[in-house]
């Protein structure tokens, strides 16, 4: 694999973001809501966005300046003002109007208005919800981190989480958030955006027998380590059982019919047959299995 090599000082603010919000993704999008100290409304979306605390919690979203002429936003404006802000959750079913927000309309122009979007009041801070938002996030901002002062710099805002609204719908039976229901959207670069469905959901097992430390890359017999079959993500599933499985357990195994096969073919072509069937029993959840047959 060939690397092409960037040094930012080569690079023009226009490259340096195009790289960067494409490499960086995806970024969840926090759809803000603030207000002046007159009572005019903003409603803006930022993919600088993020979780960072959860006692206190807090998320952090930045608003940068306009590379064009370094001048600040509305967003930026408003929290300085009244330090407070409401982050709605963006879902595929108001994307295109959350975009509609993005355009630097005059001061005066609600965004609610021009996006068709419904002013929900809020209950602990000034600015309304986006009734639309099936996850909206009460918040006063405790600091704003200047982080330049060139067009493009952003402008760190740190929000305190005071309340939550959550859609029932998005629950599951426990009361959870199910991400097979949310319908989750984030930006990638340039004008892409992608969409969670539960298609491209994927769980990442937690070691064998909750709470435990797997053994890792480095614990595996060299014939496995070296595979020129197993992928890095079968090697890193095998890497979080806290054990290999007994010689007892291998023999066992070894005596049934899913396997018996295997063992009797050609010894140059057996490694690579068990190998395969590892990362078969590895693509249906079977980890200990797939040890054991690797062992044999």
């Amino acid at each position: 694999m060939g690397l092409r090599t960037f040094d930012i000082s080569s690079l023009t603010q226009t490259e340096i973001q195009s790289y960067l919000h494409a490499a960086i993704a995806p970024r969840p999008i926090s759809f803000a809501s603030t207000i002046d100290k007159n009572g005019k409304i903003n409603l803006s979306p930022f993919s600088f966005f993020n979780v960072v605390s959860m006692n206190p919690p807090i998320c952090v979203f930045s608003v940068t300046s306009r590379a064009r002429d370094n001048s600040t936003k509305h967003t930026l404006e408003n929290v300085l003002e009244i330090p407070e802000c409401v982050i709605n959750i963006v879902s595929y079913n108001m994307v295109q109007q959350t975009y509609l927000t993005s355009t630097d309309y005059p001061k005066e122009v609600n965004e609610f208005s021009k996006a068709g979007f419904t002013e929900l009041p809020s209950e602990t801070v000034k600015p309304p919800r986006v009734a639309e938002s099936n996850i909206q996030l009460e918040c006063v901002v405790n600091d704003v981190i200047s982080l330049g002062k060139n067009g493009g710099a952003g402008n760190l805002i740190i929000a305190e989480v005071k309340r939550i609204h959550i859609n029932e719908d998005i629950l599951d039976v426990n009361g959870k958030l199910d991400p097979h229901k949310m319908d989750l959207v984030a930006r990638l670069g340039g004008d892409w955006y992608c969409r969670v469905t539960s298609d491209s959901l994927f769980k990442i097992a937690k070691p064998i027998d909750n709470g435990g430390v797997g053994i890792g890359i480095d614990a595996f017999p060299q014939q496995v380590k070296n595979s020129s079959v197993l992928t890095g993500n079968n090697l890193g599933l095998l890497a979080l059982v806290k054990s290999l499985p007994s010689d007892e357990e291998v023999k066992a195994f070894s005596k049934t019919d899913e396997v018996k096969e295997l063992l009797n073919t050609n010894i140059k072509n057996r490694t690579v047959l068990l190998q395969l069937k590892a990362q078969q029993l590895l693509d249906n959840g079977r980890v200990m299995d797939a040890w054991k047959v690797l062992l044999m």
